[in-house]
């Protein structure tokens, strides 16, 4: 009998340490795909936007991401209706048509979305990649002081101080950015530092804004995320199309709407339409302090990889601007003293990064839904994001 008891207890202790091996192997995972997706995106932008020959429209690929997004949405949630198109189908009409007052909720996030995936294309297109991913930073900032002001949610003390210390570190990166700018852009006289200085600081604002609104609507429904983000693509596809006809409509009926898209560019295009996702469905093995890592990482990631790539160049000033950078999303993402309440997540520049992390805990048990991103921030989201 007591042998019996030691050799289940054995075995319980057995499964216990390789279930711990297996979440350790997942974490450094999810460790090395946030990084991955943190850099690469912001990297493979600026490289397709600096190469020469026929550029892409911006506009259509932001199109372009939001119509795959739906769809791997809709492909989601059909597996979750065991492949019934019918009840699917039914269910879509239901929510989507029916319910048009809670789909009309979506209509808001959606267009500040859509505005932050074209100005994120114009930000990398005129500042050096490692600048971007820097000063981009700040949409913790903007999310965080959007949620004390619409969630009542409380920050703690190194939090504040974190804070503090990412504006001061992305001062720091402009002055010195504003110093060496023509350095910096001196391979095409196209690129204007300014016009990415205002396209990134106005995405911030509305990556944090939008992330803590669509926070608000998540919580107050039990909608899917999935849904949801089907609802948001829905108005991204025809906000995007909008765009396209006011700023390219005349271009991209002589050229056409693939015009430029080579097969890098269709590696952005994945990256931005399912990058969100992906962050999501492994951000739930990470925790804070690991996806607070992972975005300082990726950070040195950009920087040593723009070097090579763009000939970027690093001296005292940014790098003690960084470093500021670095420290304060590590300190942001830390854990609060027991009993104070939860901080707000880091939105990420795509909106299924953001619907992740408001739903995570029910969600992940329906179908590894997503958190985000990214940075997921989204969150992140997005993502995000984005």
């Amino acid at each position: 009998m007591a042998a019996g008891k030691h050799s289940q207890a054995g075995e319980e202790k057995a499964t216990s340490r390789g279930q711990s091996d297996a979440n350790r192997k997942l974490k450094y995972i999810s460790l090395a795909v946030l990084v991955v997706q943190n850099a690469s995106l912001i990297l493979s932008i600026r490289y397709v936007r600096t190469l020469p020959g026929d550029r892409f429209f911006t506009t259509s690929a932001v199109v372009m991401a939001e119509i795959l997004k739906v769809l791997t949405c809709l492909l989601i949630i059909l597996l979750q209706k065991k492949f019934s198109v019918k009840e699917t189908a039914s269910f879509l009409l239901d929510s989507i048509v029916f319910q048009y007052k809670d789909t009309l909720k979506l209509a808001v996030p959606s267009l500040i979305y859509t505005l932050q995936n074209n100005l994120q294309y114009v930000a990398i297109s005129n500042l050096p990649a490692a600048t971007f991913q820097v000063t981009y930073q700040l949409k913790i900032l903007t999310t965080a002081l959007f949620s004390v002001m619409m969630l009542r949610k409380s920050l703690s003390r190194v939090q504040w101080i974190s804070l503090l210390l990412l504006f001061g570190g992305v001062a720091i990166v402009q002055v010195q950015q504003e110093g060496n700018k023509e350095a910096s852009l001196s391979d095409s006289s196209s690129q204007n530092y300014t016009v990415g200085l205002v396209a990134v600081v106005i995405s911030c604002m509305s990556s944090g804004f939008a992330g803590v609104y669509f926070e608000k609507i998540l919580k107050g429904s039990a909608a899917s995320v999935w849904l949801r983000n089907v609802q948001l693509g829905l108005f991204g596809m025809a906000l995007g199309m909008l765009g396209m006809w006011w700023n390219d409509g005349a271009a991209i009926a002589e050229h056409g709407f693939l015009f430029g898209y080579t097969g890098m560019v269709w590696c952005v295009i994945f990256n931005q339409a399912f990058g969100g996702l992906l962050v999501a469905v492994v951000v739930k093995y990470a925790d804070n302090i690991l996806k607070g890592f992972a975005t300082s990482f990726s950070i040195i990631v950009s920087t040593v990889t723009s070097i090579y790539l763009f000939g970027f160049h690093v001296d005292l000033m940014f790098t003690a601007g960084a470093g500021l950078v670095i420290g304060a999303v590590y300190m942001y993402s830390l854990p609060k003293a027991a009993g104070g309440s939860s901080s707000p997540g880091v939105s990420s520049s795509a909106s299924s990064v953001a619907a992740a992390g408001a739903e995570r805990g029910a969600e992940m048990e329906a179908f590894l839904p997503k958190a985000q991103g990214g940075d997921t921030s989204p969150p992140s989201a997005v993502h995000i994001t984005d």
